[in-house]
């Protein structure tokens, strides 16, 4: 028997240009469209039917990028979403999710140039939204958000076995690249500024939790910033890689290593992952995939 199944257009790359007076606003963003539905035919007997080809899909989004502006990556999923529903009969459930590369304006000594842009630092902004009959869900979230903290940070106490041969620190370089996504509790919000409150919470934690016992200490305290700072978001997930440096031996140099020079390790690499839960919230549904 034919089990879950799904099916979809990956990688869809879209570049749009708002060409306003006098300065233009540019839009980057890389698109999966999701499909699932009554499409067991097209897999038991070969029955291509009621299957959208994925081209179509990949020239959806160029099109209706091409009607009108693309606006939020949330709100495009939208009306991404609601068109493959609407158009598909087979078609149950669509997911859309979406990730916009950051591009900040080139600094000049005019001040900021109005059509020319540098790669922007500070993550990548992400989006995913499921549509299913009248039930919608939005998770929108940030990626490769790169800390780093020089003091505040230690990692004391833990459990020891046989094997165990890192020695405890009361005084670490704590650096991550955080991964966070969090689930909005409706379908209508101001989504720029929910997402820069969001991204706003997460730093601010990272940067002013001074007494950080672990990575996952600072994970729930960022996770319970976020919270506190957007009421309408219910829950977040993170993951959050320990980017390590160790301190350089300058024994063989005959130096004592003051705290200052230090190897940047890439691996292997610890992942510390969490979710923190609002009290009381609603059960998530398809909103995680």
């Amino acid at each position: 028997m034919l089990g879950g199944n799904r099916y979809g257009k990956s990688g869809i790359r879209l570049v749009t240009i708002d060409r306003g007076v006098g300065s233009h606003s540019l839009t980057d963003l890389t698109v999966d469209v999701t499909v699932e539905g009554r499409f067991a035919d097209a897999y038991v007997a070969g029955d291509n039917s009621g299957v959208l080809p994925t081209d179509t899909m990949r020239g959806t989004v160029y099109a209706l990028a091409g009607e009108g502006p693309v606006g939020e990556p949330e709100a495009f999923g939208h009306r991404l979403a609601s068109h493959f529903l609407d158009t598909m009969p087979g078609a149950t459930l669509v997911r859309v999710d979406l990730v916009a590369d950051p591009w900040a304006r080139i600094e000049t000594s005019g001040g900021p140039h109005p059509f020319a842009f540098t790669g922007g630092a500070g993550g990548r902004r992400t989006a995913s939204v499921t549509r299913a009959g009248t039930n919608a869900w939005v998770v929108a979230g940030v990626t490769g958000l790169v800390v780093l903290k020089t003091a505040g940070s230690a990692f004391e106490g833990f459990l020891r076995d046989r094997f165990t041969t890192l020695e405890e620190t009361g005084d670490r370089i704590l650096a991550t690249e955080v991964a966070a996504r969090w689930r909005y509790r409706g379908a209508v919000v101001d989504w720029s500024k929910s997402f820069e409150t969001a991204r706003r919470a997460l730093l601010e934690a990272f940067a002013n939790h001074d007494d950080s016992r672990s990575l996952q200490h600072t994970l729930y305290v960022m996770g319970e910033a976020l919270l506190e700072a957007c009421p309408e978001v219910d829950e977040v997930r993170m993951v959050m890689p320990n980017r390590h440096h160790v301190p350089v031996d300058l024994a063989p140099y005959g130096m004592r290593n003051q705290g200052t020079v230090f190897v940047a390790t890439d691996r292997p690499f610890g992942v510390i992952q969490g979710e923190v839960v609002r009290p009381g919230a609603p059960a998530a549904g398809r909103a995680w995939g």
